[in-house]
């Protein structure tokens, strides 16, 4: 399956990272995927690039570019500088409510971990890394 131009990844693999993003986000899909025009499903999908992505960008020093809010062996929670989200919608050709949706849906959990953010603004980019999810742990 072709992820960006640059970047093809097995179906197994995105269909790992969808189950992944569901379980790890869980509720905060549906509340988001409610109050925005996009469907749960593509949701999820954005979401699952984004995670794929992110696992490139992670390689090359991600953490680099902005700061930690939380990070044990399981996730990394950062704000990020930059055009995060718009890069990614760029590079997954998403419309413009898939990527502020999927914008959102990551905005949540950090500020649920970080509290209400005062420095948070369109500048800095919100993004949870997952490395690895297990509900029953």
């Amino acid at each position: 399956m072709k992820l960006t131009q640059d970047q093809e990844v097995q179906f197994d693999e995105f269909s790992r990272a969808c189950d992944l993003v569901e379980g790890y986000f869980g509720e905060t899909i549906d509340d988001v995927a409610l109050h925005a025009s996009v469907s749960r499903r593509q949701l999820v999908a954005v979401l699952a690039r984004a995670q794929l992505s992110g696992r490139q960008f992670a390689i090359e020093g991600l953490t680099e570019e902005g700061d930690v809010v939380y990070q044990s062996n399981d996730e990394t929670l950062l704000w990020l500088d930059g055009g995060f989200w718009t890069d990614m919608r760029g590079r997954h050709h998403l419309e413009p409510d898939e990527g502020r949706a999927a914008r959102e849906v990551h905005r949540r959990l950090i500020e649920a971990i970080d509290g209400d953010v005062p420095y948070y603004n369109r500048e800095r980019d919100p993004f949870v890394l997952i490395e690895r999810f297990d509900p029953y742990e």
